[in-house]
């Protein structure tokens, strides 16, 4: 296998850069444009309380889809959170820019991550605790407040997702292999 490997560079007299190499990180990053706009834009244009609706409709259990929709309801709460720890962190003199060596910006951003994972545990402490109080669980079935009916463009929808799944899974093992090489 090490004789089939196309060589780049030799780096530090111990490490090679191949072709192959090369090939998967630009798979990997491409991977990451693709996948990252499209959860932003479903988090953006997705209104949690209809989504969490839709997914029980759909037959996921309500408690799932409820934290769902909680976790997703939230992620603003977190962003503003982590902007006003963070600026607080700096008016302390905690410098997080690229001045600071890398090991001291480590450090350093741990003096945020610490107090919104603290201050994130003590909201899910307050909601379970309000949930658990007004009974959320003790039925089978609820009844939800944006509850949409399905109309003809879902069912289109959905079959359209349908096919191009089971049309990646074709592709995907077309040739035996779940990995494309080009090298081989």
């Amino acid at each position: 296998m090490y004789g089939t490997s196309h060589e780049l560079i030799h780096i530090f007299g111990r490490y090679n850069l191949t072709l192959e190499q090369l090939f998967y990180q630009l798979n990997v990053t491409l991977k990451y444009f693709v996948v990252i706009p499209v959860a932003l834009l479903f988090i953006v244009t997705t209104h949690p309380s209809e989504f969490a609706a839709s997914l029980n409709k759909i037959g996921v259990n309500y408690k799932i889809a409820y934290s769902v929709s909680l976790a997703l309801r939230y992620i603003p709460d977190i962003q503003r959170d982590y902007r006003n720890i963070s600026q607080t962190q700096q008016a302390r003199g905690i410098d997080i820019s690229r001045n600071e060596k890398m090991a001291k910006r480590i450090k350093n951003i741990s003096a945020i991550i610490i107090p919104l994972i603290l201050s994130s545990l003590d909201r899910i402490e307050v909601i379970s605790n309000a949930m658990e109080l007004r009974g959320f669980g003790k039925y089978k079935k609820r009844s939800w407040y944006n509850e949409k009916k399905a109309t003809k463009r879902d069912f289109i929808t959905i079959f359209i997702g349908i096919l191009i799944f089971v049309g990646s899974l074709w592709i995907t093992f077309q040739n035996g292999s779940r990995f494309y090489n080009p090298f081989q």
